[in-house]
């Protein structure tokens, strides 16, 4: 028979804090708290890394039965929650003031956050490449690691991310061409017709000068042409991290979202970008933090501390190409309706007997 302790192994929990200055018999108040704050990072990104497991799981084969879809959501909606935390998390840490992290500072050299085992799984797992990253210390990024780490991630990285089985599950996307439906196409027309229809309104408008209507012109050319440019796009060419087709696949979702078929696919990519923007404000409130306790001083690990942890916040970035797919939504309004064979084939059929 279990009990509340034993089940939650408290005493081996709740003893796992040693801060070094208690080593020394001059204890320093707020390293407890920030020891506790990273070993709660520490486990929260193991539940990352559980759900991590469901969601490629279910994206790992050739195929997918639609049936798990739902639990892939329930997964990554999970995630977000937590980074959500874990961005919530620096609001206690910034409760410690810079001279009391200077109190035992000098005692962490060289261990670093940089180390985290965990955090670099997460990232490469998610679709963070080598070649993406920051050299640290004039070093490739894994060599602060463990040599055993190095080796899981340097093998992890030569593997599928989530960003790939979820581009080759988006290339599979199969309404896009139906007997006599073509979604390219489609697209294409309703561009060009949205285009059509605002030139007219500038022609008309008797309030604009000749020069004004011919700029007008000129900026709904270039727009259409950059919105009809996704359909024409060899996606490695051009900066895409996402296939031709999984690019297809991703706006055709966004733009007809309120179909029943698209409704999970919609939800999951918008987590994806959800996963993306929080790990993103995470990194960006860590390097405040490391500005706010340190300036310009060098971090604990060797790093230029504030000026390298800013940099990962904009430059780690793994699913932007969805964040980009905004630019060429347009207007529900300007939207043409699916054909009655693919509506068919996207929402729900009930007979009664």
């Amino acid at each position: 028979m279990v009990d509340y302790p034993d089940y939650l192994q408290l005493d081996r929990l709740l003893s796992a804090q040693a801060p070094e200055s208690d080593k020394l018999g001059a204890p320093a108040r707020d390293e407890l708290l920030f020891i506790i704050i990273h070993q709660t990072y520490e486990l929260w990104f193991k539940q990352i890394l559980h759900e991590l497991d469901l969601v490629e799981n279910t994206f790992s084969g050739d195929q997918m039965d639609d049936a798990f879809l739902s639990d892939a959501v329930h997964g990554l909606g999970r995630v977000v929650e937590i980074l959500k935390v874990l961005v919530s998390q620096v609001d206690i840490l910034e409760t410690m003031t810079p001279l009391d992290f200077l109190d035992f500072r000098d005692l962490l050299v060289p261990a670093s956050g940089f180390q985290s085992f965990q955090w670099r799984l997460i990232e490469t797992r998610l679709g963070l490449r080598p070649e993406d990253r920051i050299a640290f210390d004039g070093q490739p990024f894994e060599k602060k690691l463990r040599l055993d780490e190095q080796t899981i991630l340097l093998n992890l990285a030569k593997e599928a991310s989530l960003l790939d089985r979820i581009d080759a599950w988006l290339a599979r996307t199969p309404f896009l061409v139906m007997e006599d439906y073509d979604f390219a196409e489609a697209y294409r027309k309703a561009v060009a017709a949205m285009f059509d229809n605002e030139r007219a309104i500038v022609q008309n408008n008797k309030s604009l000068t000749d020069e004004d209507k011919q700029r007008q012109h000129a900026a709904f050319d270039a727009s259409e042409e950059t919105l009809t440019q996704i359909l024409d796009v060899h996606a490695a060419e051009n900066g895409w991290r996402f296939s031709a087709k999984a690019l297809r696949s991703a706006l055709f979702i966004n733009l007809y979202r309120d179909e029943p078929a698209a409704h999970l696919p919609f939800q999951l990519l918008s987590l994806l970008m959800d996963i993306d923007e929080l790990m993103a404000a995470w990194r960006h409130r860590h390097a405040l933090l490391v500005q706010r306790m340190i300036g310009a001083k060098v971090g604990t690990g060797g790093s230029s501390g504030h000026g390298y942890l800013a940099e990962t916040a904009t430059r780690y970035r793994i699913f932007g190409d969805l964040f980009a797919l905004t630019t060429y939504l347009i207007p529900r309004s300007a939207l043409p309706p699916l054909p009655t064979t693919v509506q068919s084939a996207m929402r729900y059929q009930y007979s009664a007997k």
